[in-house]
């Protein structure tokens, strides 16, 4: 880290809603929540899609997660862990009603990728598509 480098991102007393990182660092670390919703008829919080260039991980702090990595899909409680290798066809979701709690590990690009998304003012297919492409990513719509 430069001298020169701003701390202020680089620690987090409380990661909730926020994000450690840094301009010079490759990873991400955020915290996440879900409030759930219908386990019958899951609300995805990501649509299908593959990282070309980028692995990404998640940690349940708490509540569930749900990842789906190709044809699988990981139920994870709290304590669990997944990594999606790039190249791999991934997306994720609450499987309860009940809130959950979640760290998001990810390269800057993926941060960039997401913050893109949702900056959009009309998100289509079209335009998500081409967000994606942008960042080394194809999407390939909502399961």
């Amino acid at each position: 880290m430069s001298s020169e480098e701003p701390t202020d991102r680089l620690f987090a007393a409380c990661l909730s809603g926020s994000a450690v990182d840094s301009p010079s660092a490759s990873l991400v670390l955020a915290e996440w929540t879900d409030p759930g919703g219908d386990p019958q008829a899951p609300r995805f919080i990501a649509p299908l899609h593959v990282h070309h260039e980028d692995d990404e991980a998640w940690y349940v702090l708490a509540g569930e997660l749900a990842v789906r990595v190709g044809e699988c899909d990981h139920r994870l409680d709290a304590g669990g862990a997944v990594l999606v290798p790039r190249g791999l066809a991934h997306t994720y979701w609450n499987p309860t009603a009940r809130p959950t709690r979640y760290l998001l590990v990810m390269t800057r690009e993926i941060q960039s990728l997401i913050d893109d998304l949702h900056a959009l003012d009309r998100p289509d297919e079209s335009t998500i598509a081409a967000v994606f492409e942008d960042h080394a990513s194809t999407y390939l719509g909502w399961p």
